[in-house]
């Protein structure tokens, strides 16, 4: 089972990722993109899915035109989690 992140592993990782936000009221991370079109978008989730489908770790997310907004957390573990630093981590790769 994946397990919850500590207060001091939280941090850490946090630290290590660019401009995700703590979201109100969750144990959860939240990103805004913008990209030039919806093209551009649709690429970047189906990048994004397919990783998630592989990791079996799938994000809550919202794309209106050329807008993409993503939030993580580990529902199993009830809050972040290792598997969602990694996943954002591999979304700001392909961003």
């Amino acid at each position: 089972m994946v397990e919850k992140l500590t207060t001091a592993a939280r941090a850490q990782a946090l630290s290590n990722l660019k401009d995700w936000q703590d979201v109100a009221g969750r144990d959860a991370i939240h990103k805004e993109f913008k990209f030039k079109d919806f093209n551009q978008a649709f690429g970047f989730m189906s990048r994004v899915a397919l990783m998630a489908e592989r990791m079996d770790h799938h994000p809550e997310w919202f794309n209106v035109y050329n807008r993409v907004e993503i939030t993580l957390s580990t529902h199993d573990a009830g809050g972040l989690s290792g598997l969602d630093v990694k996943l954002a981590a591999f979304i700001d790769s392909v961003a």
